[in-house]
């Protein structure tokens, strides 16, 4: 049998109705460099057809673990069978070379004598799963503790931050026990690139074939929520090389999961030799005193915040710089002796992009938008010098921003006829996938257009722009100037930069879309 202790770090689950499917994604996998599959038979038409798979994957893959799961409807899987014919399935696995399989707490409490024919010829995980909330999952471990395995596994549905932190911790408190813990959802993203690093035995993840190459397999949907690809935990995250001294930082967003400031950062601390990782916080604008916890535990070095909380977080930090206090606005959280710190890192993302192409002082600049991204630009463009306009969707809030900063505001049906040297779009609009959004229908009433949105690259309004013969500012120089701010805040050394643009630029314009 397979030793335990030389298990990889990752594995891959793959499920599909096809059998041929299935076969092709799991030798795909394999001629990819996966080495421990996850088969899920139960999602097959026919379960008992996949056994012919296993035995040709193993043969063709010898040193590769594969890990058999018939999973019962009633326990949240797909299999219509009865209990008989479910270990009897497995059974089958084993004999064609599965070296583990997985079976649901439900059918080992109900029968337990079965589990013996897979003494000496497999490991035996028992998994819990809850596919609704995060209960007391110490409760969930007595009661798979009562049926002796090699591995227990708790699979719980995230509902908030702290249910990650729990799940990240809970192997670390059954030391003497292989545990395998992960949440699903939205909110679990954190806690399936940083389990590896907390002990828990594996991961999971899905698999993402290389899609427009001849002969290439159809990509298949992961297996549970939140599930993220093998490819992005290996190669971006780093996952299964990441321990607990890994310093980890992050991005609290709502939404998160556009956000390209993970492949921005992890491609710098790469570069950089830095023992660190950045991982995506999805946080509800009613979740951050909850995600405050998390950060304090895990705990969270620093992170970038972006829409909606840079001025929620304010009253969570134990300082915040002069100008971000002002601006009422902080985009940068760093530690500094334990405690939480804010700065605001756009407004170089703002002034030094414009600066490159223009004197700032007494410039007229008309701002589109009454939230942070535009708080921050008035402070960054009046310290410059510049005479600044504020206008955006609704009025009265524009107005208030307006008299709070002491600038000038103009409705948006009194624009036309007005002119300006700069326009800036502090907003989300046109952003990816909104591309067709725009502020603006046909005239815009500047020279100098800045489009604080850097996905899609070229939004419409910097389309429009460009077709009327101005000047353009692409989102992207603000982002990778605010980023390598932060990157240096972070760590004391110099940001690469060439690899942060090319980092989101393989993204967002690679080589093929070309």
């Amino acid at each position: 049998m397979i030793s335990l202790s030389s298990l990889p770090r990752i594995c891959v689950a793959l499920g599909v109705a096809d059998v041929l499917h299935l076969e092709r994604l799991a030798v795909a996998a394999c001629d990819d460099g996966e080495d421990f599959l996850e088969l899920r038979l139960d999602m097959l038409h026919e379960p008992e057809a996949g056994i012919k798979v296993i035995r040709r994957v193993a043969r063709r893959y010898p040193d590769a673990v594969l890990l058999a799961t018939c999973r019962r409807k009633q326990n949240g899987g797909e299999f219509g069978g009865s209990i008989e014919r479910q270990i009897e399935v497995l059974d089958q696995a084993v004999s064609a070379g599965a070296a583990m399989v997985d079976i649901e707490i439900e059918t080992a409490e109900t029968a337990p004598s079965l589990l013996a024919i897979f003494a000496g010829r497999s490991r035996l995980i028992v998994s819990y799963h809850n596919f609704e909330t995060t209960p007391a999952l110490s409760r969930a471990m007595r009661r798979l503790q009562r049926v002796p395995a090699d591995i227990y596994k708790i699979a719980v549905f995230a509902r908030k931050p702290s249910d990650g932190l729990r799940v990240l911790n809970l192997p670390s408190e059954y030391a003497d026990l292989k545990i395998v813990s992960l949440a699903m959802g939205e909110l679990a993203v954190p806690s399936r690139i940083l389990g590896a690093s907390r002990a828990s035995a594996f991961v999971f993840a899905s698999y993402m074939p290389r899609n427009g190459e001849p002969g290439s397999v159809p990509a298949a949907k992961p297996t549970a929520p939140g599930q993220i690809s093998a490819a992005q935990l290996r190669n971006l995250y780093l996952a299964h090389r990441r321990q607990r001294s890994t310093k980890i930082f992050g991005v609290v967003a709502d939404p998160v999961g556009h956000s390209l400031s993970p492949v921005l950062h992890n491609r710098a601390f790469k570069s950089r030799r830095i023992d660190a990782v950045y991982v995506p916080f999805l946080v509800r604008p009613n979740e951050f005193s909850d995600f405050c916890k998390v950060a304090e535990a895990l705990p969270v070095e620093g992170f970038s915040v972006t829409i909606p909380h840079k001025q929620r977080v304010l009253r969570h930090l134990d300082s915040v710089d002069p100008l971000a206090r002002r601006i009422g606005a902080v985009n940068t959280v760093f530690r500094r002796k334990k405690k939480l710190c804010g700065t605001n890192t756009d407004v170089l993302g703002i002034v030094a992009p414009l600066e490159k192409r223009m004197r700032l002082a007494k410039a007229s600049v008309l701002i589109v938008g009454n939230g942070g991204a535009a708080r921050g630009a008035i402070f960054a463009l009046q310290d410059k010098g510049a005479r600044v306009t504020l206008t955006g969707r609704v009025a009265a809030r524009v107005r208030k921003l307006a008299r709070e900063c002491g600038v000038d505001s103009v409705d948006r049906t009194r624009l036309e006829g007005k002119h300006f040297d700069i326009l800036i779009n502090a907003t989300p609009l046109g952003m990816s996938p909104n591309v067709d959004d725009c502020f603006f229908e046909d005239h815009i009433p500047a020279e100098l257009v800045f489009d604080m949105v850097y996905n899609p690259l070229e939004t419409r309004l910097l389309q429009m722009a460009k077709v009327s013969g101005k000047k353009t500012i692409s989102g992207l120089e603000m982002f990778l100037e605010q980023a390598a701010a932060q990157f240096e805040l972070w760590t004391g050394e110099n940001a690469p930069r060439g690899v942060m643009k090319n980092a989101v630029l393989a993204v967002l314009a690679p080589p093929h879309a070309a």
